[in-house]
């Protein structure tokens, strides 16, 4: 194999690569010489079918297969002689004019292979970083209120007076049928509802229009749907419904003590308050992380600048666009909407793009220099937990996932890129700084 640089200019390579003849023709040989004990032909034993009528017969069934080996073979040994790390898979040209000599045999097998590598850069002093760790304290109101929320909730209901009118906060029962311009619409009937009045369950002017109402009442409504609505073909149309009060309950009282929290399964209301102090406990501490990580994140950013290769950046960037492209056509949205231009926007969200490669680079880099490990157990998790989110699913997608190396990967990296930013806490310095819920909760613009 002869390797000849035709291309070396920045992180881009591109490589020029000859088989000769003689290696090819050898491994030709080798591979008819392997089958011809199992080849069937007319007039011909087992075994003994001449080799010249075996490769006039297979020869270029055969070259066409050690094309394929030969090349994938070469282009990984050449990469790794030259010690690169190729940024994605080599981009390889067999001419169609050398693919259809070699096929005979005879001919030197000539292609370039084009990639970009992945750069070189030195890791800064993980040491060096500073963070800052807010940490909200959990009062005896912020459980009572999540405890007040899951009442309302199972809030109890009684029946009405047959004559009684509907009032802001009872709850109807109620059947509906949703016409546009006469005509049912998909989506916009139901036999059995119940709806809260006052709840905002249903689009705007829906609930205010059955303040008064008594069972056995039917009456046609009309609304029009936000312009926002997420069904394209009725956002911003007018619409009228027919609804029949098959109902109404009144709000009874919310009593919050022992007999409230064993209807809930737990043995007392103290139990019940633990529970409840767990689970807020838990939501803090995962905010608490994701803001360190993001500090962390920035750091990384900030002590590290060198040249991306251009291939991942724009494999990134069409991600991240395709997803933005497909959100805002859901949501109805146009680049006006956001107060921007397409060109601002792609600007904008190249340099995301930009910024993932380079975090995903520097964190790759410190995760192998320093053995950060995702076990296979760690996978299998992140699999079931998967499998999970598609019930009546779950042999599908633990198939296309156990089938689907790149998919399989997908729920690996996450998991990795957790480890290391672990990892990276345990050396930053971390000053924790006490703050409200509100503060802990305030958005970032967070485009990781």
């Amino acid at each position: 194999m002869q390797v000849n640089e035709t291309l070396n200019e920045g992180l881009k390579r591109e490589l020029e690569i000859t088989v000769p003849a003689t290696d090819m023709d050898a491994r030709q040989a080798a591979y008819l010489n392997e089958i011809k004990d199992t080849i069937r032909l007319p007039g011909f034993r087992p075994g003994k079918v001449p080799m010249g009528h075996l490769k006039k017969v297979y020869g270029q069934k055969a070259m066409a297969e050690i094309v394929d080996q030969v090349v994938n073979e070469t282009v990984r040994s050449a990469v790794e002689e030259r010690g690169e790390k190729p940024a994605l898979q080599p981009n390889v040209d067999v001419p169609n004019e050398v693919l259809e000599a070699i096929l005979n045999g005879g001919v030197d097998l000539k292609f370039t292979m084009a990639y970009e590598v992945l750069p070189e850069f030195e890791i800064g002093d993980m040491s060096s970083i500073e963070v800052e760790r807010p940490v909200a304290d959990i009062t005896d109101e912020e459980v009572d209120a999540q405890i007040n929320r899951i009442a309302e909730g199972n809030r109890p209901y009684e029946a009405k007076d047959a004559k009684a009118k509907a009032a802001d906060g009872d709850r109807l029962s109620l059947s509906y049928l949703g016409k546009l311009d006469g005509e049912p619409f998909e989506g916009g009937a139901d036999e059995d509802a119940q709806l809260v009045l006052g709840s905002g369950q249903f689009i705007p002017g829906f609930e205010e229009q059955l303040i008064g109402v008594k069972a056995g009442d039917e009456k046609t409504i009309t609304v029009t749907f936000p312009e926002e609505y997420p069904a394209e073909h009725l956002a911003g149309k007018e619409a009228t419904f027919d609804v029949v009060i098959k109902g109404i309950e009144a709000p009874g009282e919310i009593v919050i003590d022992e007999e409230f929290a064993t209807k809930l399964g737990l043995e007392s209301l103290d139990k019940l308050k633990e529970i409840i102090k767990q689970q807020i406990e838990h939501e803090f501490g995962s905010q608490t992380r994701q803001k360190v990580k993001r500090q962390i994140l920035d750091k990384l950013d900030e002590m590290h600048k060198f040249e991306l290769p251009p291939t991942l950046v724009e494999s990134e960037f069409e991600q991240i666009w395709n997803q933005l492209m497909g959100n805002m056509q859901q949501a109805g949205r146009t680049f006006e909407d956001e107060e921007t231009t397409e060109d601002e926007a792609k600007a904008e969200y190249r340099a995301i793009a930009e910024r993932r490669v380079r975090l995903g680079l520097v964190l790759s880099e410190v995760g192998e220099k320093n053995n950060v490990q995702v076990t296979d157990e760690e996978v299998q998790r992140a699999l079931y937990d998967k499998v999970r989110q598609y019930p009546g699913q779950e042999q599908q997608v633990f198939e296309f996932y156990q089938k689907n190396q790149m998919a399989l990967a997908s729920l690996r990296a996450p998991i990795y890129e957790d480890k290391v930013v672990d990892f990276l806490m345990e050396l930053a310095k971390v000053t924790d700084k006490t703050v409200s819920r509100e503060e802990l909760f305030e958005d970032d613009e967070d485009e990781e």
